[in-house]
Parts: C-alpha cells; sequence; structure tokens
C-alpha cells in the first residue's frame, strides 16, 4: 500500500462499500486520499446497479483529521481551492457536489475534524461506542474548512455548535447520538455491519423514491421550506409514473416483497 494510504470500493447487494485504508497513520488524510474518496463517491452516483453507500475506515480509528505537513502549501497559497472549483466529483463533505444516493458512515475510535465534517455532510451515521470526536482545528491555529461552521449548526443548534467548535473539546458517542451527529451507538466492532444492515433496509425500498426524498430535502437545506414545497409535483410525477410504483403497488395486491429496479 502507498504510504500516502488509499481508497477501496466493493459492491454487493446494491450496496457499495467505500473504505479509507492508511491505518498505519490513524487513517488521517493526504491529498491523494481526498482525490481516491472522491472518485469512489463519484462512482457511487454514477452506477446503475449501487443504491447505497457505505464509508468505513479501516482499522480501530476513524480518522486523525489531515495530515497537515502534506497540505500546509496549499492552504497558504490556495492553490487546493482553485483546483476544487474546477472539479465536478462528488466529495464526501457535499460542498462541491453531493451524492444523490444515500451514504451511511461507520466510525470508530478517533474521529476528529474531517471525520467530523464528512459525518455532517453525509446521511446516517452509526458510531462504535468508542468513538471520539473532536473539531480542533482552532487548537492548531486554523478555522473550519470542511462545512462544520454551517452543518454543525443544523444539526444540534447555535449553542450547541458554538460550544463544541469554539472550545475544540473532545466528546464521547453518547453526546454525539445527543446532538444528532450519529444516530445509532453500537458495540466496538459492529459499526461496519450494522451499516451495511441499515443501507440493506433502504435498498428494499424502491430507488428513486428514496432518491427524490433525499433531492428534495437537500433543497430545504439549501432553499428553505417553500422551495421544497414546491418540489412536490416534481416529485409526484417521478415517482408515480415509474416502473417501481407499479410494481408497488402489484406486490402489496398480491400480498408480496416488492422487487425494485430503479426505473
Amino acid at each position: 500500500m502507498s504510504e500516502d494510504g488509499r481508497v477501496t470500493t466493493s459492491e454487493e447487494d446494491h450496496v457499495l462499500t467505500i473504505e479509507v485504508d492508511r491505518e498505519d497513520k490513524m487513517n488521517s488524510f493526504t491529498p491523494q486520499m481526498f482525490d481516491e474518496l472522491s472518485d469512489a463517491m463519484t462512482e457511487l452516483e454514477e452506477s446503475d446497479s449501487a443504491w447505497v453507500g457505505v464509508l468505513t475506515f479501516k482499522g480501530k480509528h476513524t480518522t486523525a483529521g489531515l495530515d497537515l505537513p502534506k497540505f500546509a502549501g496549499s492552504m497558504r497559497d490556495g492553490s487546493r481551492d482553485e483546483n476544487a472549483a474546477l472539479d465536478r466529483r462528488v466529495d464526501a463533505f457535499s460542498i462541491r457536489r453531493r451524492c444523490s444516493k444515500p451514504v451511511i458512515m461507520a466510525v470508530q475510535g478517533v474521529c476528529y475534524t474531517i471525520g467530523i465534517e464528512m459525518m455532517l455532510g453525509l446521511d446516517i451515521v452509526v458510531a462504535a461506542e468508542d468513538t471520539r470526536f473532536c473539531q480542533l482545528e482552532p487548537k492548531r491555529g486554523l478555522a473550519v474548512f470542511g462545512g462544520a461552521h454551517v452543518r454543525y449548526i443544523q444539526r444540534a443548534g447555535w449553542g450547541n455548535a458554538m460550544y463544541h467548535l469554539l472550545r475544540a473539546d473532545q466528546f464521547d458517542a453518547e453526546r454525539a447520538l445527543q446532538l444528532g451527529m450519529v444516530q445509532e451507538v453500537v458495540p466496538v466492532g459492529e459499526q461496519r455491519n450494522r451499516a451495511r444492515a441499515l443501507a440493506l433496509e433502504i435498498c428494499a425500498c424502491a430507488p428513486l423514491a428514496v432518491q427524490e426524498i433525499k433531492r428534495a430535502a437537500s433543497i430545504y437545506l439549501d432553499s428553505g421550506e417553500r422551495a421544497a414545497f414546491d418540489e412536490i409535483p416534481a416529485m409526484r410525477q417521478k415517482t408515480a409514473n415509474s416502473e417501481d410504483f407499479a410494481e408497488g403497488i402489484a406486490s402489496f395486491q398480491e400480498k408480496r416483497d416488492a422487487v425494485f429496479k430503479g426505473r
């Protein structure tokens, strides 16, 4: 494996599993890892057969954050920002481009900085009970660059966001659950399997319907309540005229499980 880490993908039962692996460095991110993660997220977006993504991290820890020496130069001169402006791939922070499909993230051990920001940019998070969270950028002389200044507030409210962002303190999985940052806390070692189980539950639903729900909910975040309500006719038109809706009606009448095809 490259000393700069790697990101790999595997697909089974309509679930694309994305694994981040730089275990010997606590999965601290390098530019190469960000590049490969964007490729993996875009693979999920563009795949006809993958309906849900599961983002996992190899080893005992989620991520210690950025490998700062590898980013210091681009942070100072802004070159990374200039390159990002031209990049149309999906990113795990949902800043440049949000994935239209659901993405579940499994976390464990240390989950610092960008680990939290990925969680906040994705859809559902399963945390091992040993997970420790910290947005520690201010203790390194930095502001937050992965969307925490917005997403923290969306999930936890202004007071809770400022309480943790400005102090750069560490908190546990139960606190993250209380804040709405994670949706389930499970015993250590079960987080990946539980994330996959949730993904399979989602895959039992019609993928077009699932994607339309996420799309319109994202409009609410980006543009507000009125814009999201105005999407209801388009949501109805797309799903009610799909083959999957016809299958849903047939399965109901025939008292069997639906077999959806995503069209």
